[in-house]
């Protein structure tokens, strides 16, 4: 089966910005000249999805605006002779069918986005990519990679993206995986993800980061979550509770991984890429 969906979460406060995101979401924090939710969904165009769901909160209209046609902007480009501008433009609203769902019911945490999103999946298998972090460099983006082991597997079980940890500290900060075999050189047969575990506790130096491509009966493991009081739903917690009945896989990606989820990590993000921009010049005279 193809995977022609994805849900893209996008409806938290971006506390750590503030006041730059008291008017503007997070997820339209500019990578140079594209917000990084942009980012997010170029990738998953790649992969070859076609219908995206964006779950999204108040102060969110700006991502709804921005992924829109904007004919009288375009008609302007193009009345001053700027059609390469205009089409680039014009190209962003085309690039998907994209569905707008606000977030909600408690408890909150990143499985709520999925079952606010499931009337509209299908029963199909969906890309669930975090905004807000991502890999650059690669020959292909994490979402193609995920895939490419998803098919490899079967295509009927849940993939993972995978960074490797480099700092022992970092691993109070993501969810660990342990692995238990391997599929290919790439691909590997995951048994548990444990949250922030720290250096002492940690089974791997592997952690979860940017997204999943997970199959339908996740949802199902979501619904049935016990969270407690408190807590969040979670959905490394569901397919840890499906990893009790069958298979996960996890996908150590390709490319440099990014994450803008705090100012050092913006900055550090914004900096990479435009290193690697031509059109951007970073000598100082």
């Amino acid at each position: 089966m193809k995977v022609t969906k994805a849900v893209i979460p996008a409806a938290g406060l971006g506390t750590r910005f503030l006041p730059q995101t008291k008017a503007m979401p997070k997820e339209m924090l500019p990578i140079i000249d594209r917000p990084v939710i942009q980012l997010a969904v170029e990738e998953l165009v790649e992969a070859g999805v076609t219908d995206i769901i964006i779950v999204t909160g108040p102060q969110k209209r700006i991502i709804e605006d921005h992924f829109d046609r904007a004919v009288e902007l375009e008609q302007s480009l193009i009345e001053k002779g700027k059609t390469e501008e205009a089409q680039r433009i014009r190209d962003i609203a085309e690039m998907a069918n994209f569905v707008y769902v606000r977030q909600k019911g408690e408890p909150k945490g990143n499985g709520r986005p999925v079952l606010n999103a499931a009337h509209l999946l299908g029963g199909e298998p969906f890309f669930y990519l975090f905004p807000d972090d991502f890999f650059y460099g690669g020959s292909r983006g994490s979402a193609s990679q995920m895939l490419e082991s998803f098919e490899a597997t079967g295509g009927k079980h849940p993939v993972l993206s995978l960074v490797e940890v480099k700092d022992e500290a970092a691993t109070d900060k993501y969810g660990m995986v342990q692995v238990s075999g391997a599929f290919d050189k790439d691909t590997l047969e995951l048994s548990d993800i444990i949250e922030k575990p720290g250096p002492e506790e940690t089974p791997s130096m592997l952690a979860s980061v940017n997204g999943y491509l997970l199959t339908p009966d996740i949802i199902d493991f979501l619904e049935s979550q016990e969270v407690p009081k408190g807590g969040e739903l979670g959905v490394p917690e569901a397919l840890t509770a499906r990893s009790k009945e069958h298979v996960m896989y996890g996908r150590k990606i390709e490319g440099t991984y990014l994450d803008t989820g705090s100012k050092i990590g913006y900055l550090e993000a914004l900096m990479h890429v435009a290193k690697h921009d031509p059109e951007v010049d970073l000598s100082i005279e």
